[in-house]
C-alpha cells in the first residue's frame, strides 16, 4: 500500500457446500482475484480497468453501478457519508460463471483495498453488509456464502445480517472446475419449482449434523451431513458429467461431494491432502469422460481471507 493507493487479493470460495445453500461457505487456496483502489477527490467510484487471463473478463461492465466491485465502493461511500471517491482497477483470476465465486472476490477485494485507504477503516464485520450489496448486483439476490469466506476466511455461517466464522478440523478440499460456464442466474432459475415438506426436513437434518460435526470436530458427523437433497438434484443435470465426477470423489475417500455455488465446479472433502489430490485426478477423468478438460486446485478447508498485498 502506498498513500491514497492499495491492493487486495481475494481467494476463490466453494459456496454452500452443499448443505447450507445460501449460508455456508469456505475459501480455498490458488485461484483468486485482485483489485487497484485509488482515492481520488472526485465523488464517484470509477472503473478504469478490468483484465485478467479469464475468458470474458474485458466484457465485464466498466460502469460501477453494474459491476459488483463498483456497486459496492458506492455503498461504501453513501452508507458511511465518505466524500472521496475511489478509482478502481480489476485484474481477474477465477473463471467467470464457475461456481468459484468470481463475481463476489471483485466485490471483496476492492473494500479491502478501498478501506486501507480510508482515514478510519472499518472492520470485517461493517464490511459484510456492503459486500452482500455487491455480489447481488451478479446473482440478484442478497447471499453471503461467498463474500463471508472471504472476508473472514475458513468455513463461514453467512445470513443476511452477520457471518460467523466455524471452526473446522483439518480437512482438505478437491475443487475440480470443468471448462465450462453455468450462468448463476440459469443455476437459481432450476430452484424455482416448490418443495415437498419431507426434503425440507431431511435437509435440515443434513444441516444439523453437519454443523454439529465441525463444532465437535467429529469427521463422522461432518461425512454424515455432507450431502445435499434439495439443489444438487435439481442442478446435476446442468452439468456434464456431475454423476460420474461425485461418484469418483466419493470412490476415493471423500467425506462429501457437491457443487460448488452455482456450478459447475465439483467439490470433495478429504481427511489429507494426499487423498484429495488423488481424488481431484479422478475427478478430472469423469469430466474427460463427458468431453470436458478441467482444471484442479487442491486446499485446506480453512482457506485464506482478503488480504492487502503488495
Amino acid at each position: 500500500m502506498t498513500a491514497g493507493k492499495a491492493t487486495a487479493f481475494a481467494p476463490a470460495s466453494v459456496g454452500n457446500i452443499g448443505v447450507g445453500f445460501d449460508l455456508l461457505g469456505h475459501t480455498i487456496t490458488g485461484p483468486g482475484d485482485r483489485a487497484q483502489v485509488m482515492r481520488i477527490n472526485e465523488p464517484v467510484v470509477r472503473i478504469t480497468l478490468i483484465e485478467g487471463d479469464v475468458e470474458g473478463a474485458s466484457q465485464l461492465p466498466l460502469e460501477a453501478a453494474l459491476n459488483t466491485a463498483g456497486r459496492a465502493l458506492m455503498e461504501l461511500r453513501e452508507r458511511h457519508g465518505i466524500a472521496h471517491g475511489f478509482e478502481l482497477r480489476l485484474h481477474k483470476g477465477i473463471p467467470l460463471g464457475s461456481g468459484l465465486g468470481g463475481s463476489a472476490a471483485s466485490c471483496v477485494a476492492a473494500l479491502v483495498a478501498a478501506n486501507a485507504v480510508l482515514d478510519a477503516p472499518l472492520t470485517r464485520d461493517e464490511l459484510y453488509p456492503l459486500a452482500l450489496i455487491g455480489e447481488a448486483v451478479a446473482s440478484g439476490s442478497v447471499h453471503g456464502d461467498n463474500v463471508a469466506p472471504m472476508l473472514f476466511g475458513g468455513v463461514v455461517l453467512a445470513t443476511p445480517t452477520r457471518a460467523i466464522p466455524l471452526s473446522a478440523p483439518e480437512l482438505y478440499c478437491a475443487a475440480v472446475h470443468p471448462h465450462f460456464v453455468l450462468e448463476t442466474r440459469k443455476a437459481r432459475a432450476a430452484l424455482a419449482a416448490s418443495y415437498a415438506i419431507g426434503e425440507f426436513v431431511q435437509q435440515s437434518e443434513y444441516l444439523a449434523l453437519f454443523l454439529t460435526g465441525l463444532a465437535r470436530g467429529d469427521r463422522e458427523l461432518i461425512a454424515a451431513g455432507l450431502r445435499d437433497g434439495l439443489v444438487e438434484p435439481r442442478r446435476a443435470a446442468l452439468i456434464p458429467g456431475f454423476a460420474e465426477v461425485k461418484a469418483a470423489a466419493l470412490a476415493h475417500g471423500a467425506l462429501g461431494a457437491s457443487i460448488s455455488g452455482a456450478g459447475p465446479t465439483v467439490f470433495g472433502w478429504f481427511n489429507t491432502a494426499d487423498e484429495a489430490s488423488w481424488a481431484a485426478h479422478a475427478m478430472q477423468v469423469g469430466f474427460a469422460g463427458a468431453g470436458l478438460e478441467s482444471d484442479v486446485y487442491v486446499s485446506p478447508v480453512n482457506g485464506p481471507r482478503a488480504e492487502v498485498v503488495a
